[in-house]
């Protein structure tokens, strides 16, 4: 690698749409409006390596506090692969999250590789897909629940924290109101059981996060959030990341006829932080944990 014209700096905000672009490009089907959630997680944490001002590799390194970062968007332009360009934005982006445990979700080719650089395996997350066009298959709500879109922000931000290991209360906010996407919550007795969140992605929609106190709560949740979609679209692909440790979550699924399409390891260079996996029925994003 020549160091003469390779140049690595923090992305502008602009740039975050390219990352989103290659991340597509390698089937990885992110949001069709994501770029402007990333960016709002960390301004600082995405990094970009230029061969004479051409961009030939991105990585995203999200600093969510002292303690916690996450490592995602991790992608070498294919001509350029193989000469050491990538390893030195790595390097970047480690050493900018130097001294937190640092999480990501990583593909099956690479994980030998993240092994290497001290990331343990704490457990695998599995990408669903179904098709719906009707809601032949939709689960009937419970009559004591009340599904929602509205909620107080308050008594949502309270209901999301613990399913992280840093606060991002800002990420989660705009999340939730990006374009094209529908929130909801199940409650009962005015507290909150569960939420949800599908937004449209490159392919079809996608589930993400989908936090719920119990199966029967998920699954109401997760058909409501699906009918959404159908009232809006009609036919529609459907996207469920569920971490595989949570049965429940995988029985879902596959209760609603989803099949298996990839799978990531989502890997912690220190401890496996401590999050309630028994009520996570949808990963949030495979890029930013």
């Amino acid at each position: 690698m020549s160091k003469d014209n390779y140049r690595i700096r923090t992305m502008k905000k602009d740039e975050v749409e390219l990352a989103v672009s290659w991340a597509a490009s390698e089937g990885w089907n992110p949001g069709t409006y994501d770029a402007q959630s990333y960016y709002l997680a960390d301004p600082n944490g995405f990094f970009i390596g230029l061969i004479d001002e051409e961009p030939v590799a991105v990585i995203s390194a999200i600093k969510y506090s002292a303690e916690f970062g996450f490592i995602g968007f991790y992608i070498v332009k294919p001509e350029f692969r193989g000469k050491g360009y990538g390893y030195a934005l790595w390097q970047a982006a480690m050493a900018y999250l130097n001294s937190c445990n640092v999480g990501l979700d990583g593909v099956v080719d690479q994980q030998d590789n993240y092994r290497k650089s001290g990331f343990e395996l704490a457990y695998r997350n599995i990408r669903y897909e179904g098709q719906f066009a009707t809601s032949d298959r939709l689960e009937a709500m419970p009559s004591s629940m009340l599904i929602s879109s509205e909620f107080d922000l308050q008594h949502i931000q309270d209901f999301e924290r613990p399913f992280f290991p840093a606060n991002r209360d800002g990420f989660n906010s705009q999340w939730r109101m990006q374009a094209n996407a529908h929130a909801l919550t199940i409650s009962s007795e005015n507290k909150i059981k569960g939420y949800g969140v599908i937004r449209a992605c490159q392919s079809g929609y996608k589930i993400g996060p989908l936090y719920a106190e119990d199966t029967q709560c998920a699954k109401a949740l997760a058909t409501a959030l699906i009918a959404e979609i159908i009232a809006d679209v009609g036919c529609e692909k459907v996207y469920l990341d569920v971490p595989e440790c949570n049965q429940n979550a995988v029985d879902l699924a596959e209760s609603l006829g989803m099949t298996v399409v990839f799978e990531t390891a989502r890997m912690y260079t220190k401890e496996m932080p401590s999050l309630p996996l028994n009520r996570t029925f949808g990963v949030a994003s495979f890029e930013i944990g």
